[in-house]
């Protein structure tokens, strides 16, 4: 049979509460075929910017929801002579938000997997909800495709009983799943896999932290290929400051603020989640607009840029003294590798603990992995792009495959 154009590939769903990104790549040869995203799904003026091997498309119409976007990604790709339900695709990777205590591998989505998953929401009402309808759009319309569910907090499954444990009552801990869960754990895997192997070194033998900074943002302490910490927790609402999260915060202000300010959870949770962080403090969350506003001498954006990097710094240092140590500090996602005055600044100062930047490399802007650090620097700071596209595409065809050789 000769080879249709997606034959073998692999259809990567990201899907938000009012948006649907996807991909189709090759998770041999890394090559992506087809990138896009459907935005404001569900509102009058929806949107779906479609790009297939070269060839960009924009259409504007209204989406009603995720299962019409679907209708209309596949529609894109008919009228570029590609029938995706009998293309061969060889499965679709769902990136699933939170998978509690019931998920830590990839894993093939049958009624159980879905309706557990759907158990597990309360523990990421913004994400999870959102995945499963993504999840149900695309299995609508592909339900001869195998589905695979791979899961942001996989990677962090395994976390020392001290790191995950919050001191809580037990008990209530116990009853109500409360642990550190950890996020973005794709991203950190493939991070801190490729950053080993770019120093041309074993994965077990390097003790390192990654810095995924984007709007969202989250650190992780890896020895030996193990992660032993991470700073969002139970949500992805704790840890570093992010574009409109708080990161940490005293959970008395939340007391404080129903208490005294007589807003309600609904509105305390809306606060904290979407109207904080680097917004909250200075009205933006486009980092490029922070920077610009940041050498325009604007005092609201400078504090947001402090209390961000103080943040940051402060995770540092406690993952130095975690890891007893790093061979590398990698940075990652928009912030991490294309703002190179936090990559500086996060780093300033720290040449008595064998880090140095190097200025030169520092600026160099590239989508390769590339060292950023002096040549006397003990540590190698490392500027690693992350996949999570890839990561997500390579094990859902393994699960794929692994199930149809079972049966």
């Amino acid at each position: 049979m000769s080879r249709t154009p997606i034959d073998g590939t692999v259809l990567v769903v990201n899907a938000g509460s009012s948006s649907l990104k996807y991909q189709v790549l090759d998770p041999v040869t890394e090559e992506v075929i087809a990138d896009g995203l459907a935005e404001r799904i569900g509102e009058s003026a929806s949107r779906i910017k479609h790009w297939y091997r070269g060839h960009d498309v924009e259409v504007e119409e209204t989406l009603a929801d995720h299962e019409a976007a679907i209708a209309r990604v596949l529609a894109l790709f008919a009228a570029d002579g590609v029938d995706v339900a009998d293309s061969g695709l060889a499965a679709v990777g769902h990136r699933v938000v939170h998978g509690g205590r019931s998920f830590f591998e990839p894993t093939l989505i049958d009624d159980v997997v879905r309706s557990e998953i759907e158990r597990i929401c309360p523990l990421a009402p913004l994400h999870n909800p959102a995945n499963l309808v993504g999840i149900d759009a695309v299995s609508a319309l592909l339900p001869d495709v195998p589905a695979v569910a791979v899961f942001d907090t996989a990677f962090f499954h395994d976390l020392p009983d001290a790191a995950a444990t919050y001191a809580l009552d037990a008990a209530v801990a116990e009853e109500y799943a409360v642990r550190r869960y950890g996020f973005h754990g794709t991203s950190h895997e493939y991070v801190s896999r490729r950053a080993a192997e770019f120093l041309g070194r074993d994965y077990a033998d390097v003790d390192q932290i990654v810095l995924h900074l984007g709007n969202g943002a989250s650190m992780s302490a890896v020895a030996g290929g193990r992660p032993v910490d991470t700073t969002m927790g139970m949500t992805p609402l704790e840890g570093l400051v992010m574009g409109t999260r708080t990161g940490d915060i005293d959970a008395g202000i939340v007391f404080q603020l129903a208490r005294v300010g007589g807003m309600s959870v609904d509105e305390i949770d809306t606060l904290v989640n979407k109207r904080s962080g680097l917004k909250g403090l200075c009205g933006e969350n486009d980092f490029r607009a922070i920077l610009e506003r940041v050498e325009a001498g604007d005092a609201a954006a400078r504090l947001a840029y402090d209390v961000y990097l103080h943040r940051l710094r402060r995770y540092i240092g406690a993952y130095l003294i975690e890891l007893g140590g790093a061979d590398a500090i990698v940075f990652t996602a928009g912030v991490g590798e294309n703002a190179a005055a936090v990559r500086a600044d996060s780093l300033a100062g720290l040449e008595k603990f064998g880090i140095e930047i190097d200025a030169e490399r520092n600026a160099v802007r590239s989508s390769e992995p590339r060292v950023i650090s002096t040549e006397s620097s003990e540590v190698t700071v490392l500027v690693v792009p992350t996949n999570e596209e890839l990561a997500i595409a390579r094990q859902a065809v393994a699960v794929a495959g692994s199930t149809s050789q079972a049966g």
